[in-house]
């Protein structure tokens, strides 16, 4: 875990991301501060909203059955999600790899679809990308035993969502307030921290998503053997690179705290 920590560490900025950084800043900062919490507020309901339908979704209790039936091949007395932590690590991560394998395929051919230059499906790709890796982060904190529709929970994902989403420049201090978050758990049905998720640093993602939609629509007429390969290949890259992003980033958190909890439950 420390090594992937050292990716930070070892990281530096380029002169085009510091500008930019200072652009962006300036840019929120000029805004009216009351619109600009008003719009910061609005993307926060998205996500709470998008996190409800897909609590509610027949799709993600299929998949709850899913990883219940992968938990039982290690382990038959597995009956519900929180027995997933009788499992040790290195069979969680075996199984949280299986959806996060299928998330990648899924973001790779939404990706493609979005490429062929659709006007329909270049402005449904933001949200859909939203639905599929906050489906993906959800499903990982299911394996690893955490129901993620129970307050605290579904806060922390949203959390873990949000600092996985932005640039790597940024995700050192998210990470670090995530695992400070950790150390305020009392329950799962309580959730005692702030509920402001979007920033104006998390915007450089939506900002990254118009920049693909513009790629695809100037390419979208390039044509190889009747289909758009250029646009194509755009969309399909740039999708299947976010959720790499995302399901590692996630990955390593539950991983971080399935080790933690171990440990504390040791000296107990």
């Amino acid at each position: 875990m420390k090594h992937w920590e050292q990716q930070w560490i070892d990281y530096q900025p380029n002169d085009f991301e510091i500008a930019y950084d200072r652009w962006l800043q300036q840019g929120f900062h000029q805004m009216n501060p009351r619109k600009r919490k008003k719009l910061f507020r609005q993307m926060d309901q998205i996500l709470f909203h998008i996190h409800a339908y897909l609590q509610g979704a027949a799709f993600q209790n299929e998949a709850r059955e899913r990883i219940l039936v992968s938990g039982r091949i290690f382990d038959r007395s597995i009956v519900e999600i929180a027995h997933m932590k009788q499992l040790t690590v290195d069979q969680l991560t075996y199984i949280a790899q299986q959806h996060v394998a299928k998330g990648k395929v899924y973001s790779l051919a939404q990706g493609g679809l979005t490429g062929t230059g659709g006007y329909l499906l270049l402005g449904a790709d933001f949200p859909l990308m939203v639905v599929l890796n906050l489906r993906a982060v959800q499903l990982i904190g299911l394996t690893f035993g955490h129901e993620v529709n129970h307050p605290y929970e579904m806060m922390l994902s949203l959390k873990l969502f949000h600092v996985a989403t932005l640039p790597k420049r940024l995700q050192k201090q998210g990470w670090d307030a995530l695992k400070q978050e950790l150390t305020h758990y009392s329950s799962p049905f309580m959730y005692e921290g702030t509920d402001d998720l979007t920033d104006e640093k998390w915007f450089e993602q939506p900002m990254k998503q118009c920049l693909k939609s513009l790629s695809i629509f100037m390419f979208r007429k390039k044509w190889i053997q009747g289909l758009p390969v250029i646009s194509m290949a755009i969309g399909a890259t740039l999708n299947y690179r976010l959720t790499r992003q995302v399901t590692e980033f996630a990955l390593r958190f539950y991983q971080y705290r399935y080790l933690i909890e171990e440990e504390n439950f040791r000296y107990v």
